[in-house]
């Protein structure tokens, strides 16, 4: 949020989003956006979704893999959040990073924006 801010980017914390509500239960089913970042892209808000990993993570089965594991975190995410999101007008941003360091490429491409 800081680093927005101080771009002069408007955006809110923890945005409720009232399209991710399943009407059957009559409430939200999907946590809150990490950040909403206000006329983002085209007009429209983007979701902005933070995700963690160990780069280690699947280490045992798989054999380390620089950078798989943030890929397949974003991955995840867009695959979970992507469509509610653009079915409501809403682009949708996966800032998936590891522990180590790594940024996944939509990541890189939203900080970039931010910096310019």
């Amino acid at each position: 949020m800081d680093i927005l801010r101080r771009a002069g980017i408007s955006a809110k914390k923890e945005a409720p989003v009232n399209f991710l509500t399943d009407p059957s239960e009559g409430r939200s089913t999907l946590r809150p956006a990490d950040v909403l970042v206000f006329g983002w892209e085209g007009g429209k808000h983007a979701c902005v979704d933070l995700t963690g990993v160990s780069p280690l993570a699947g280490f045992r089965e798989n054999g380390f893999v620089a950078g798989k594991a943030v890929l397949k975190a974003e991955s995840k995410k867009v695959e979970k959040h992507a469509k509610a999101c653009e079915d409501n007008q809403h682009a949708f941003v996966p800032l998936a990073f590891d522990t180590f360091g790594s940024l996944a490429p939509e990541a890189v491409r939203f900080l970039s924006r931010v910096q310019r």
